[in-house]
């Protein structure tokens, strides 16, 4: 790394410091539209996703081997980077993403598989969802009213990277013009017995709650059979209609 490149911060007062301070805190991107991605894992899968990185932030250990690629490369003490991270231990880098823009009309286009989440909160459950979907072949996360912010640096880091690839949207459920089917543990019909293998969306509800009353209205019921206990953590039961959806479609996944 050419180290005259190297900005070093000495203050957390600093405005871009403060921002990811804030971010990190919000569970949102900063403000002028970037993900935090902290990890060395992240930052190999957003370079390797072909993301736009706007700047790398580390400890001098957390940089080293890191390489020129950024245009804004910041060294930090050991002691502010804890500071500023979200992990409870840190890797000494993060960086800085441009969230990806992807295109609205790709929604309706082919032959979706969509999952939408109701008021998803939790952070793990949305990320592990969206690596979920990726692994299945879906081709969109769409979120409804109430989830968590796909920006969340939690839910970044539980989706292993899924971020960079899946495309995602936020919006309304009659936006999507195609089967709507809702998860539930008390609809009558399973999961197996439902044709996935056109334009269809999953709905995926609350952790606590389930479905909001307005998209119960609007989908139509479907549910995974289970034994002794009463549903499913919300990223499982994603993970279960996903690979029935996949299975149907014919999608073998990965052969090796």
């Amino acid at each position: 790394m050419d180290v005259a490149r190297i900005e070093r911060i000495s203050s957390l007062q600093n405005p871009l410091l403060k921002s990811i301070r804030k971010a990190v805190a919000k569970g949102s991107s900063t403000e002028d539209g970037c993900l935090v991605a902290e990890g060395f894992h992240l930052l190999e899968e957003a370079l390797s996703s072909g993301a736009k990185i706007e700047a790398i932030i580390g400890t001098a250990q957390g940089l080293a081997g890191v390489g020129s690629l950024a245009g804004k490369i910041i060294e930090l003490t050991d002691s502010m980077f804890r500071d500023l991270s979200g992990m409870e231990t840190p890797q000494g880098i993060m960086a800085l993403v441009r969230i990806p823009v992807w295109d609205r009309a790709t929604l309706n286009a082919g032959n979706p598989l969509i999952v939408a989440l109701d008021s998803v909160q939790d952070p793990g459950n949305a990320g592990a969802i969206l690596r979920t979907a990726e692994a299945f072949g879906a081709t969109a996360v769409f979120a409804l009213r109430g989830t968590v912010d796909f920006a969340n640096p939690k839910l970044l880091r539980a989706s292993a990277g899924s971020i960079f690839r899946v495309p995602t949207f936020k919006g309304e459920l009659s936006e999507l013009k195609m089967p709507l089917y809702g998860a539930s543990a008390e609809a009558g019909v399973l999961a197996s017995k439902v044709d996935w293998r056109g334009p269809c969306v999953i709905v995926i509800g609350s952790e606590g709650q389930g479905l909001c009353e307005s998209v119960r209205k609007a989908t139509k019921g479907v549910r995974i059979p289970t034994r002794g206990v009463e549903s499913l953590n919300a990223a499982v039961a994603a993970a279960v209609f996903l690979y029935e959806a996949a299975r149907q479609r014919g999608d073998e996944g990965d052969q090796g």
